[in-house]
């Protein structure tokens, strides 16, 4: 059995492991060692291409507007700004269409317009 200090030490370990696997996954960072590196891709490309699909499912005018710009301009944001623990998708979409406006990709009097509305 594990005790106090040794679980805390042991539970910090795991965390920091965890969050290098993620971001590894997520933010493009380095594979973390015992991982195979062929793996981490194919599961790097599988979670982008699902997080792309989701962005233009809740935001299709803005895939629309884009074009068949809408994937590279997708995967350089999602480089740029990896999704973090409690963020939405439906705030990730948004702040996609705002970081297009923001870079001239996207017309700028175009307003929000969501496939899905947010209940409360």
């Amino acid at each position: 059995m594990i005790e106090g200090n040794d679980l805390s030490a042991a539970r910090k370990r795991l965390a920091a492991q965890q969050a290098e696997l993620l971001n590894a996954l997520l933010a493009k960072g380095p594979v973390p060692t015992g991982f195979d590196e062929q793996r981490i891709a194919v599961e790097r490309r599988a979670l982008l291409s699902k997080r792309r699909g989701i962005a233009r499912m809740l935001g299709p005018a803005v895939a629309d507007e884009l074009g068949d710009r809408f994937r590279p301009l997708f995967d350089a944001y999602a480089v740029e700004n990896p999704r973090r623990a409690g963020s939405r998708a439906r705030e990730d979409a948004a702040a996609f269409a705002e970081w297009c406006r923001a870079s001239g990709e996207l017309s700028v009097n175009r307003k929000a317009r969501w496939k899905f509305w947010q209940s409360n």
